[in-house]
């Protein structure tokens, strides 16, 4: 590989082949607008504010049709319109801006964070959601870990990230009419997308072999450029592998309990034999969430090769591996029949001092107990220095969840911590809300420096009413117009009526009260509250005072229970009220969140505690102004404080029905009493101050708490720093 693995903390591995797409690429387009070819490989133009403008501006309906992709949306304009940009003086200038903010991000000094350069944290994750363009994530989980890394590069932290290259990626997603929810997966692949794959010296795929059902499976790499942090995706997509070793990274949480585990053994396997391959010694490997947790297992087995006792292998693993548990649901606390995991680490017997029986000791919470099924998560535990959760209450649940790992010790001293979550500030604040900032906070407001102090956000109450309430119309607008767009098309696809297909695109309406739900469709999130009392919520939608319903998400495909009760929702679908105020939006994405919580007004969330792990919707909803209506769960129940949103009870109840009906009741008592009462009390210019104060209240107690900077600093102070665990 590159003779000097680092430049100034940036990883050089790999640079050469991104180096070169970004050339033939600007070869493509005309010279004036070469600078944005090296721009198209770096999703730093995601999250810099001028960034997805230039690109709109070449050509906007094209841009579009592009998936806001720009190495795909470069290649395929029609050159009349790429000439047209050139000669645009103002624009080439912009691009050229563009590109020298670029090179000053990856020219920066590296954070002094005692993380060498050369010896970054690495970065474990089985989905990383960056952009809508580089669909290999499904959810939170991956939208998390993609804020992560750019929470990274804002730092300057030495990083590099690994994952997986899923040709397929997640299922799209087609309701029909009765609102039964039908998948759907087709081929993507990294061509023509932000990726170039990794060569050797002589310009040949670099390669590195995992073992996996007892065979060899050829696995190559892509790099994607995350502003200064690499990520590595690994891709068993090879000619040489045979069809079942190729299907390994089609689809993302494949349902196939075999392809899923084999998943899990090339992403902890492969990455550290990738990073082997590359000269990269981690000072830190990070496993976000169990699926990487066979990182640990090839680490041990390469000390046990080298004539270290297995036990003491053990103990030297765990000294640089740290943990992120995120959800204490049992569906994402994976555990296997051992046959199944024997057929998948087939050549861990053959690994002197490793063996199977060891393996699948270490998964279980009772190693002694042969009937236990081993976990990803309990292995993950045992073999790191560090385990934390992913808010203050996760943490308590996780430490009473795995307590049975650490025999003698009492719930409280169970070593779990917790760092909350955050949101990557400048992906996820609109335009709109950053021009107001720009204007009326201090000069570097979103420096690491100033972000996190809440002195900076003060200024928030400094902005007039008006303005912010015009920002909010602004968004509202943009959200409402593309929604009835949406609704139409969704709706003539499921082959409803004419009607039907049209009523919401005549009748939702932006200065109307607009509450979004989107996230994962699990039962435990509870959607159906929202329509617990039918005649209730039908009242709200329609009367003096109404209010409209945007909500979306996917269930996974074996979720049956999930799907059905989404079906229910549609039950209601007959009633007038419901054709015209609610709408369901297909195929939730990165796309559609990034609408959905700058135009919403009310952020609803309604998880049945303590299941809800953080949540980080919320907080991306925070930063622009929209109001959380949430139960007292997860990052909620820290951030909310009476004045800043509407909270729900937040405690237990082993009796879900009674639970049930009693969050329901609250939620339409705090829609009734306060939320509809407060969003139309206006003035004679139709600013509602009351609501607007809320709306400052929100930003300002958020933003500097819940925003990636802060999580990266936590995990830098709390978990990377070896002395704290000396």
């Amino acid at each position: 590989m590159e003779k000097s693995l680092v430049r100034k903390g940036v990883i050089r591995c790999g640079e050469r082949d991104i180096r070169r797409e970004a050339q033939e690429l600007a070869r493509h387009i005309p010279a004036r607008l070469a600078p944005l070819a090296q721009v198209a490989y770096n999703y730093f133009w995601s999250w810099h504010p001028e960034g997805e403008k230039v690109f709109r501006d070449i050509d906007e309906y094209g841009w579009l049709l592009s998936g806001k992709n720009p190495v795909r949306f470069l290649w395929r304009t029609s050159q009349h319109s790429l000439e047209r940009a050139a000669a645009d003086g103002e624009l080439v200038l912009r691009a050229e801006a563009l590109q020298e903010a670029l090179e000053d991000e990856l020219n920066r000094e590296p954070a002094d964070d005692g993380v060498p350069p050369e010896n970054p944290v690495a970065f474990f994750c089985a989905e990383f959601g960056l952009h809508r363009s580089m669909p290999v994530y499904s959810g939170g989980l991956g939208v998390l870990a993609g804020d992560i890394l750019k929470g990274a590069s804002d730092r300057a932290l030495p990083m590099v990230g690994i994952g997986l290259m899923y040709h397929s990626g997640f299922f799209h997603q087609r309701i029909d009419a009765s609102g039964y929810q039908h998948e759907y997966w087709y081929a993507t692949g990294p061509d023509r997308r932000p990726t170039a794959k990794m060569t050797d010296e002589d310009g040949e795929p670099l390669c590195v072999t995992v073992p996996v059902w007892g065979e060899p499976v050829k696995v190559h790499a892509w790099r994607v450029d995350v502003g200064r942090i690499p990520l590595f995706l690994l891709d068993t997509e090879v000619q040489e592998n045979s069809p079942r070793q190729r299907f390994i990274t089609a689809r993302l949480y494949e349902g196939n309990h075999q392809i899923r585990l084999a998943q899990y053994a090339l992403l902890g396997v492969g990455g550290i034999s990738f990073l082997h391959a590359l000269g990269i010694d981690p000072s830190v490997i990070h496993m976000n969430e169990g699926h990487p947790a066979a990182a640990t297992l090839e680490l041990v087995g390469r000390l046990v090769r080298e004539g270290v006792s297995f036990d003491e292998a053990c103990d030297r693993v765990r000294q640089k591996v740290v943990f992120t548990t995120h959800t204490p649901v049992p569906a994402g606390n994976e555990t296997y029949p051992p046959h199944e995991f024997g057929a998948v680490f087939q050549d861990a017997d053959s690994s002197p001092g490793t063996g199977l029986e060891n393996i699948l000791r270490l998964g279980r919470i009772h190693p002694d107990d042969p009937n236990e099924p081993p976990g990803m998560t309990a292995l993950a535990i045992r073999m790191s220095r560090s385990t934390n959760g992913v808010s203050r209450i996760h943490g308590g649940i996780a430490r009473r969840m795995w307590q049975g790992l650490f025999p003698g010790r009492s719930e409280e001293e169970v070593p779990i911590t917790h760092v909350t979550n955050g949101a990557h500030l400048p992906t996820w604040i609109a335009p709109e809300i950053r021009r107001l900032l720009d204007r009326y906070l201090p000069e570097g407001w979103s420096s690491r420096e100033q972000v996190m102090d809440p002195d900076t956000w003060a200024a928030v109450d400094s902005i007039p009413d008006e303005e912010l309430w015009a920002a909010r119309m602004e968004m509202s607008t943009q959200l409402v117009s593309w929604a009835k767009s949406h609704s139409v098309i969704d709706r003539l696809t499921r082959g409803d009526t004419m009607e039907y297909a049209m009523a919401a695109s005549h009748t939702l309406d932006s200065g109307v009260l607009t509450l979004g739900f989107a996230r994962r469709l699990a039962t435990y999130k509870r959607l159906y509250l929202l329509t617990y009392d039918p005649e209730r919520v039908l009242n709200m939608l329609q009367g003096p005072h109404p209010i409209q319903l945007l909500f979306g998400g996917k269930a996974h495909p074996k979720d049956e229970e999930a799907k059905h009760m989404l079906q229910r929702m549609f039950q209601l679908k007959g009633d007038k009220r419901v054709a015209e105020r609610v709408v369901y939006l297909e195929d939730y994405d990165m796309g559609v969140a990034t609408k959905m919580v700058a135009g919403c007004d009310v952020w609803i969330n309604m998880p049945r505690p303590p299941l809800e792990a953080s949540g980080t919707s919320g907080m991306k909803a925070a930063f622009n102004g929209t109001l959380n209506l949430s139960v007292l769960d997860g990052w909620w129940a820290e951030a909310y404080d009476g004045e800043n949103g509407w909270g729900i009870d937040g405690t237990e109840d082993p009796d879900h029905g009674a639970k049930d009906s009693r969050d329901a009741a609250a939620f339409y008592e705090v829609m009734e009493r306060e939320v509809i009462p407060l969003f139309y009390d206006r003035d004679e210019n139709g600013v509602p101050h009351g609501w607007v104060q809320r709306m400052k209240a929100s930003i300002r107690t958020v933003a500097p708490r819940f925003c990636a900077t802060r999580m990266v600093d936590d995990y830098v102070r709390k978990i990377y720093r070896m002395e704290n665990f000396i």
